[in-house]
């Protein structure tokens, strides 16, 4: 038993950092402390589980403990408030991962630019129409469970507060800095982020201002458009008054060794250089696409289908594929992006990807953008151990949302995966559909608009100055994005996808 919980927490990637403080009423939840083992100590970890942790546990051991790549050795670390990595871990049972009540349906996010006709430099309207004027600020007790990783997140500058000096530290590697002021939005570019990154991060918070109007706080902060997280927790951890406090810097995914501040990625509002739609759209079509394909009568393969140039970890994983020696049980495709362009982007719909029963989700150079994309299929997503989370990855639980893949061994690994699925249906359709319901019910605009709010709302409380509007920084408002817009990021922006 102790073997198998070292895989199952070290196979799932996923890392707990305990707290305390919560933005909305926490669910309810049974926990399970789990000690540290660490390899070459002789003496036996103590575990106290819960009677439900043992059930969920007995499910499985059979299957594992003759499985070949459980390695018991595996030294888990944790990551807490404090820099002690020997904390204990608190995990959630599976069934207690209640979803909450979806909020009512909001109005589509749709309006008409006021673009001008003329050579003129286009310019800001003085009141900008309202997307919903009954759009309410967000229930504090109906939120999912990722949003109490914000008070998390926002710790390290729990005691000192945040300073204008502390923004400013983090324009080292910050693309564009953005100061809400009354409600507008300026901006100071420093650097030009890869493809439209910036470009629809902004967008998205303009499409906020305007669901909350006059309701989002003054604020400063610096935004990252770039993979990897850079905020280093081991330059921050002496406490003291004299003691430097880390740049607070925003970005869209983080990990255990560092401390960017989370923020919903640009494809949640499209992403136009491969033809992504926006979530709310691609949403629905993963919806229907689910019903094309009966889990019984999918492909019974793990899919996977992506760039491997990117990262060599990729590249291992295309070793497992179907061969005339050896058959893995993984179907695996490279994609040509030149060549999907040239063909209209017709064999990269994500919508008809479902049809496998198992679908691969490995990371790229860092955290992907494919991962809810993967998991809304109702497919039992297979993930590599995943060194970097997003906003709402740090809520899903190993073999209650995905099954944990092994890093060193991918290949067997997910042979075994694949073997024991076809022979346990039931239990690995379940597995699918409550991360496809996780999707479908957790992760809609709404919860991200509200994320957005309640991260930024507490953000601004943390803030030492009364900001202001930098001397080179300009106002931005859907007008100046959206009218100068061309192609596929136009169309975008005009809702045609909405």
């Amino acid at each position: 038993m102790q073997g198998y919980g070292n895989m199952f927490l070290h196979g799932s990637g996923v890392y707990y950092r305990h707290f305390s403080d919560t933005i909305c009423s926490p669910l309810n939840r049974i926990s399970a402390a789990v000690t540290r083992r660490t390899p070459g100590n002789n003496s036996k970890s103590t575990t106290t589980t819960t009677a439900l942790l043992l059930f969920i546990f007995s499910l499985f051991v059979i299957a594992f403990v003759y499985s070949f790549y459980v390695d018991s050795s595996v030294a888990v670390t944790i990551k807490s408030g404090s820099s002690s990595p020997e904390s204990i871990l608190t995990t959630k049972q599976p069934h207690e991962h209640k979803h909450p009540k979806p909020p009512p349906k909001k109005n589509r996010i749709n309006y008409s630019l006021n673009c001008t006709t003329t050579n003129e430099t286009q310019t800001c309207p003085s009141n900008s129409p309202l997307i919903d004027p009954q759009y309410q600020t967000p229930s504090s007790s109906s939120c999912p469970d990722y949003f109490r990783w914000i008070h998390e997140d926002l710790r390290p500058w729990k005691e000192t507060g945040i300073t204008r000096e502390m923004v400013e530290r983090a324009r080292r590697t910050a693309n564009f800095r953005l100061v809400i002021v009354n409600g507008k939005a300026y901006v100071e570019i420093y650097e030009k982020a890869f493809q439209t990154r910036d470009t629809f991060t902004l967008w998205g918070i303009l499409q906020l201002l305007k669901l909350y109007p006059g309701k989002l706080p003054d604020l400063d902060l610096m935004f990252d458009c770039y993979d990897w997280p850079v905020i280093l927790a081991r330059n921050y951890r002496e406490k003291g008054p004299n003691v430097t406090a880390p740049p607070p810097l925003f970005r869209y995914c983080g990990n255990e060794q560092t401390l960017d501040l989370v923020f919903p990625d640009w494809s949640f509002w499209g992403w136009a250089e491969i033809n992504i739609k926006p979530w709310d759209s691609l949403l629905k079509e993963l919806k229907e696409g689910n019903k094309k394909v009966k889990w019984m009568d999918r492909e019974p393969y793990a899919y996977w289908k992506g760039n491997p140039a990117v990262a060599e970890t990729r590249q291992d994983l295309l070793k497992c594929n179907v061969s005339e020696k050896q058959d893995w049980n993984a179907r695996l495709y490279a994609q040509d992006w030149g060549a999907e362009i040239q063909k209209g982007y017709k064999e990269s719909n994500l919508a008809d990807q479902c049809i496998h029963r198992y679908k691969i989700y490995i990371e790229g150079s860092a955290w992907s953008v494919s991962e809810k994309y993967i998991l809304a299929c109702d497919s039992l997503t297979l993930i590599v151990s995943p060194k970097y989370y997003d906003i709402f990855t740090r809520s899903l639980l190993p073999v209650h949302h995905y099954w944990p893949i092994k890093e060193t061994d991918k290949c067997r690994s997910i042979k075994f995966a694949v073997n024991w699925g076809n022979t346990h249906k039931k239990k690995v359709q379940e597995i699918g559909k409550a991360a496809s319901n996780f999707i479908h019910e957790n992760l809609t605009m709404e919860y991200v608009y509200d994320y957005m709010f309640h991260l930024l709302n507490e953000y601004a409380k943390l803030l030492k100055f009364q900001p202001t509007k930098p001397e080179k920084a300009n106002e931005i408002c859907s007008e100046t994005m959206a009218c100068r817009a061309e192609g596929l990021e136009r169309e975008i922006h005009d809702g045609i996808y909405g």
